[in-house]
């Protein structure tokens, strides 16, 4: 199977029940995707799927044949910052950080499907994340920063 995982395409064979966490953790050491629960209910595992937020742990890998998918790591460009991750680590959203990239890619799916999203529209996107240290108003502000940020920087 060939999928594209962070701009980069790649040929797979998967075990045929193989978790797409697996094969991104330990096939293609990309680390940066958390498991946790591997039941679907934290949210650490959540990566995009053609777009789509999605956990990791209960996608089979061979569902993705032919899809692209981003992890945390394929954010933003080497050597760079996402804005997300950039206002996580100014309102200090991260504490622990076992959460952050799930979160991050929960909120950066939500953005790119809505990029000035109501206080309701980021509890719903946001719902399946869990955050053990309780982070979450500074997740929130974070998200609405940079929702913010995209209604100033438009024409």
């Amino acid at each position: 199977m060939r999928v594209t995982i962070n701009g980069r395409s790649r040929e797979l064979s998967p075990e045929p029940l193989e978790s797409l966490a697996t094969t991104l953790r330990e096939r293609l050491q990309l680390t940066g995707t958390k498991v946790a629960c591997e039941r679907g209910e934290c949210g650490a595992c959540t990566v995009l799927v053609d777009g789509a937020a999605v956990y990791a742990c209960l996608t089979l890998t061979a569902r993705v044949d032919g899809a692209t998918v981003v992890t945390v790591e394929g954010l933003a460009p080497p050597g760079a910052l996402h804005p997300l991750q950039e206002a996580f680590i100014r309102h200090d959203a991260t504490q622990c950080g076992f959460c952050t990239p799930g979160q991050l890619m929960s909120a950066a799916a939500l953005l790119a499907r809505e990029p000035t999203p109501s206080d309701a529209a980021i509890a719903r996107a946001m719902n399946g994340n869990l955050c053990r240290c309780g982070t979450y108003p500074k997740i929130v502000a974070a998200i609405r920063e940079v929702a913010a940020s995209a209604v100033e920087g438009s024409p």
